[in-house]
């Protein structure tokens, strides 16, 4: 073994022929870029893997996973293990702003009486069920609108936690008073800090697993708002370009896409006209 490979092995890490070989696969199955300078963070979070399937190191991972035909079975805790989930009730605020003051009073006038929303990459739920507080509060106010949310993400594990509601109640400060007490139940336990989404939020939420890098997104009828946040930044400009596409094919006639505040689409070829900050209405 030449020199420059053994150094490439490390403390038991990731050859570079495993760690590009590791990379191809995430790019082609999830869309997700991973730098040379994501090696170490890779190495990290793949040795819960190693626990989990009684593997000694992990360049014999990669073998179980390409040599040994491991990967069909493998392929879901992979990507489970190196997906970000970061995520916060209310995260962006002016987006619901938005939602309540602006799309919503304009798909109501346009004759939509039942709304279909996506949340596209719901992690472990914050959004989609801020999403349908917002809801709750419109359809108290101004009545006579029905809703549904559809909420999917990559990764099981994080649907698994957004499926229970349940979260750190430190999670929940975002949450003004108000809603807290309308859409929030606390513990009975009080030696249990955490709390749970109120069952008519979850009744009105659909989680499901999607792959943004599917050729097609089968998820039914249209939908008159998507929400897709903050998962763009991790994507290259033609797959960002392939997603949104994707997801514009999946609105009606003046729904509208809302994307994360430090993403942009601009340069890309969309049925979109811009409407606000980040926020977007098909045309």
């Amino acid at each position: 073994m030449a020199l420059q490979e053994l150094r490439d092995y490390g403390d038991n890490g990731l050859s570079r022929r495993n760690f590009d070989q590791l990379a191809r696969y995430i790019y082609d199955y999830s869309g997700i870029k991973m730098p040379p300078g994501k090696r170490t963070m890779l190495e990290g979070r793949l040795r819960r893997r190693l626990r989990a399937t009684g593997i000694v190191d992990l360049d014999d991972y990669c073998d179980y996973l390409f040599k040994r035909g491991g990967i069909d079975r493998e392929a879901i805790h992979l990507i489970d293990a190196v997906t970000t989930n970061k995520t916060d009730f209310f995260r962006e605020p002016k987006h619901f702003e938005h939602l309540e003051t602006s799309a919503l009073p304009e798909l109501q006038a346009a004759g939509h009486g039942r709304l279909r929303i996506w949340s596209a990459a719901c992690s472990i739920g914050a959004e989609p069920y801020t999403i349908a507080m917002v809801m709750e509060d419109y359809r108290d106010a101004r009545g006579a609108l029905e809703y549904s949310i559809l909420a999917t993400d990559l990764s099981t594990d994080v649907l698994k936690v957004a499926r229970r509601g349940v979260y750190p109640a430190t999670m929940i400060d975002p949450v003004d008073r108000q809603r807290r007490q309308r859409y929030v139940m606390e513990a009975r336990d009080p030696g249990r800090d955490e709390v749970r989404i109120h069952p008519k939020l979850r009744s009105r939420i659909g989680f499901g697993r999607l792959n943004l890098m599917d050729r097609a997104y089968e998820i039914g009828d249209k939908v008159h708002i998507v929400f897709c946040r903050n998962v763009l930044i991790y994507f290259d400009k033609p797959t960002q370009e392939k997603v949104l596409s994707r997801l514009c094919e999946k609105l009606v006639p003046g729904g509208f896409l809302y994307v994360g505040h430090s993403e942009t689409i601009s340069g890309l070829n969309l049925p979109v006209r811009q409407v606000a900050n980040t926020v977007f209405k098909k045309v």
